[in-house]
């Protein structure tokens, strides 16, 4: 466990499942590896809003419980980070306006619910284009997010904070949202892979909608094959 450590993040949503399962590495471990890189890099990266790290190691707590009686769920111990437009119960739900810094959702997104039920750990908000409305992910409110791969470059958006999270390794994957290229755009730019799934395939209850009939919620993550996990469970 200790060798791995260090590339903990580079896993990706399938293979951290198969440590997990195989014991070469603890879920607690894990959620602490991610939260420390967050700690240490997002000042600079902006991809966060909101980090719930004391929620965060309680469910890893819950998650090795699982793991260790042998009813662990298909998402059991993944940490993933949400965009600031879906709700999570109790959180901050601003859709990246700074008018709505105080909102705070009443309950869990369908989509968030279903990542839950799964055994994800959700980490925290990912920044945004203010109100969804641009691709640069340059908010006047919460920061411009950078491009992993240089400062001072854009990761794309408007699910900007959510790819550069991806590929920077402060979390295994992340929810984003699409109407015209939201997830597609900043995958692309951050070298990741993302999906907009076709319309209803993700329910869409709990998010802010720009514009209801295109909108659409779906996975980032570092390959396609981690974006299936995620969304089998959508």
């Amino acid at each position: 466990m200790r060798g791995l450590a260090a590339g903990i993040h580079a896993l990706g949503v399938q293979s951290l499942t198969a440590a997990f399962e195989a014991g070469r590495v603890s879920v607690v471990a894990a959620v602490d590896h991610y939260l420390a890189r967050i700690e240490r890099f997002d000042p600079e990266l902006k991809a966060f809003t909101f980090v719930d790290a004391e929620g965060a190691r309680a469910a890893a707590r819950d998650s090795a419980d699982r793991y260790e009686a042998g009813t662990a769920r298909p998402l059991e111990g993944v940490p993933v980070a949400i965009k600031a437009n879906i709700d999570v119960a109790g959180w901050p739900v601003t859709g990246g306006i700074g008018a709505w810094r105080d909102r705070r959702a009443p309950a869990d997104a369908a989509a968030v619910s279903r990542l839950r039920d799964a055994g994800a750990i959700l980490l925290g908000l990912t920044n945004m284009h203010e109100g969804a409305l641009g691709a640069t992910t340059d908010n006047p409110f919460y920061g411009q997010t950078q491009n992993p791969y240089r400062a001072g470059f854009t990761p794309g958006g408007s699910s900007g904070g959510s790819a550069a999270a991806v590929a920077a390794g402060l979390c295994a994957a992340a929810l984003g949202t699409d109407t015209l290229g939201s997830i597609r755009i900043p995958a692309g730019w951050c070298g990741i892979a993302g999906l907009k799934p076709g319309p209803a395939r993700v329910p869409a209850e709990g998010l802010i909608h720009l514009v209801p009939r295109w909108d659409v919620i779906g996975p980032l993550g570092r390959s396609v094959a981690d974006c299936t996990a995620l969304f089998d469970v959508l």
